[in-house]
């Protein structure tokens, strides 16, 4: 997001960059020149939503009124004594009152403890660390262009929309690596950015449950599934590869749902949403060597001409200084992977799992750190090898540029921060999981509308509750022992609340990554406000979510088991 002096003081380089001849753009599908026409509002819905979007307060007083919400609900709650009884202790839980001396001095006492423990604060600047020696030294344009050169601008849209998918496995750190690489990549191939951002948001955020790999959300789930499951029956586990079969064509399925909605949807509401004339691509136009664009040409979103794709492949070429860096980049990674896991798998490693599972590696569970590695030493090794890296006091100058982009995110952090931790001192979280639990409990319905509705349940409550592993731990202990009443498993039970948990995290304001994307579109197009990410992200969201839905029943009725020893039915 911008602050209000970026909004009103521009960088006189990147205005003349948007203003220059080759940033005209014509409007393909009309046919017509819109260079001289002003923006034009989008019609419809999701018009109307990025009307009424865009007059909402700036993110970060948006959440100090959510925050003063919390506060006047947790007063109210405590008064008329809203309560509920937690399914797994028994333990009844109450919404307590914020506006107390106590309460209120608690705000004051632990605002920057809430602020320094924030959990994607820390991620995010780590792996942004590495991340800006590898971008400032070249390497992430240069990786990018070899990349589009050889993949057509219409598969790149399924190419980033696997990569974000099967980048879970990175964790929270695949927002601030995919996010500005998507805008990079379809800006390179003369599309616009803003759509190239959309599909890697859409695909880490709202595809966050599948993977193409094992990852930190199977271990965490089952052990959660597990707990439940022995309310009914003590013996009974969830493996960590509980789903491993199904989720893994699941992220198949969700690229291909990401790329239809994107080639038939997107791109159109992108050229209704956002004026491409007024787009600030001087972060993006990493081929210094390519030549002159003619100001005619046009791409099918919309995007200005000076795209280097615009004039063939040639422009991407890469130099054979480049080529080296890439090569010499990828044997480092290489390395580093190989020393990576025999850290993990070697006896008497520091970094061995304690247990002898992989997932409970050090590594694996601080996996910020070895991405923030990964990232510092291909981008040292490749601006070593093309010149771009000539002095040691070059990494600290590249990491202090990296973060400067983050500034604007953390200032919207720190009241995130206060407004999360508000709504769990006032027990508000707890009590509207619970009772959204005892409600679906509550539906005697046949097993495929029992599923929809559980899926439907926990996309409503994703929306508020933004943490999967909390939301599954409250919902879980109710959830899975009425399913295997019913005859349904708790690996079938586990799978259902993946597909409604992460579709909605991509239109939730409730989740700070749906702020770091708004925070990415406005540094390209600084007119971006709340209503134009949320009429862009709401598409992939209900189609994700139906479509990743019957994909679902379909694997269900034909009976094939979601993962390695996991019965569709209880008892199996």
């Amino acid at each position: 997001m911008s602050t209000s002096t970026e909004n009103s003081t521009e960088n006189p380089a990147k205005k003349t960059a948007k203003n220059s001849p080759k940033n005209l753009t014509t409007e393909s599908t009309a046919g017509t020149s819109t260079q001289d026409s002003p923006h034009t509002p989008p019609g419809g819905f999701l018009g109307t939503i990025e009307k009424i979007g865009n007059k909402l307060p700036n993110p970060f007083w948006l959440f100090v009124i959510l925050a003063g919400l919390v506060a006047v609900t947790s007063w109210i709650g405590a008064h008329i004594g809203m309560t509920a009884t937690d399914p797994q202790s028994g333990e009844t839980i109450a919404v307590e009152n914020l506006l107390t001396a106590e309460g209120l001095s608690k705000m004051v006492t632990e605002a920057v403890a809430n602020f320094t423990s924030f959990p994607p604060l820390g991620v995010i600047l780590a792996v942004m660390l590495g991340v800006a020696v590898a971008e400032q030294s070249g390497l992430l344009s240069a990786l990018v262009r070899a990349m589009v050169a050889k993949v057509s601008p219409k598969m790149l849209t399924f190419v980033v929309a696997l990569t974000g998918v099967t980048g879970s496995v990175a964790s929270d750190a695949i927002y601030v690596i995919l996010i500005p690489l998507g805008a990079m990549a379809f800006h390179a191939v003369g599309r616009s950015p803003i759509v190239g951002a959309m599909v890697a948001f859409a695909a880490s955020s709202a595809g966050f449950n599948a993977s193409l790999i094992l990852n930190i959300t199977d271990l965490l789930l089952g052990g959660i599934s597990t707990s439940a499951a022995q309310i009914v029956d003590e013996a009974y586990e969830v493996s960590p590869l509980a789903n491993i079969f199904f989720v893994i064509p699941s992220a198949v399925v969700l690229s291909l749902i990401i790329t239809v909605v994107t080639e038939f949807f997107i791109v159109r509401k992108a050229r209704e949403l956002v004026d491409h004339d007024d787009l600030d691509t001087s972060e993006l136009d990493f081929s210094a060597h390519a030549p002159a664009q003619s100001a005619d040409a046009q791409s099918a979103d919309g995007q200005s001409a000076d795209a280097p794709a615009a004039e063939g492949q040639d422009a991407l070429s890469l130099a054979p200084a480049e080529a080296r860096g890439l090569m010499w980049s990828g044997v480092a990674l290489l390395v580093f992977l190989a020393a990576f896991f025999a850290l993990i798998f070697i006896p008497g490693s520091p970094f061995a799992s304690p247990d002898g599972e992989f997932m409970n590696s050090p590594l694996i569970r601080s996996i910020a750190i070895p991405i923030s590695l990964a990232f510092f030493l291909v981008g040292a090794v490749y601006g070593l090898v093309v010149g771009t890296i000539k002095e040691a006091g070059d990494f600290p100058e590249f990491m202090a540029k990296g973060l400067q982009t983050l500034v604007p995110m953390i200032v919207l952090f720190f009241m995130v921060a206060q407004f999360l931790a508000w709504f769990s001192w006032s027990n508000l979280g707890v009590w509207t999981a619970i009772k959204g639990s005892e409600l679906l409990q509550a539906w005697d319905l046949p097993p495929v509308l029992m599923f929809a509705g559980l899926v439907l349940m926990v996309a409503l409550l994703n929306l508020f509750i933004t943490s999967g592993s909390a939301q599954w731990a409250l919902m879980a202990p109710v959830v899975v022992p009425m399913l295997m009443y019913v005859n349904v498993s708790p690996e079938v039970a586990q799978m259902l609340f993946r597909i409604g948990d992460s579709p909605t995290n991509i239109i939730t304001p409730m989740s700070p990554y749906f702020a770091l994307a708004l925070t990415f579109l406005q540094r390209y197009y600084k007119r971006a406000g709340v209503g134009t990410l949320m009429s862009l992200a709401l598409p992939y969201s209900i189609a994700m979510l139906v479509g990743w839905f019957i994909f679902f029943v379909i694997w269900y009725l034909i009976g094939i088991p979601l993962g390695p020893g996991s019965p569709m039915t209880y008892p199996a």
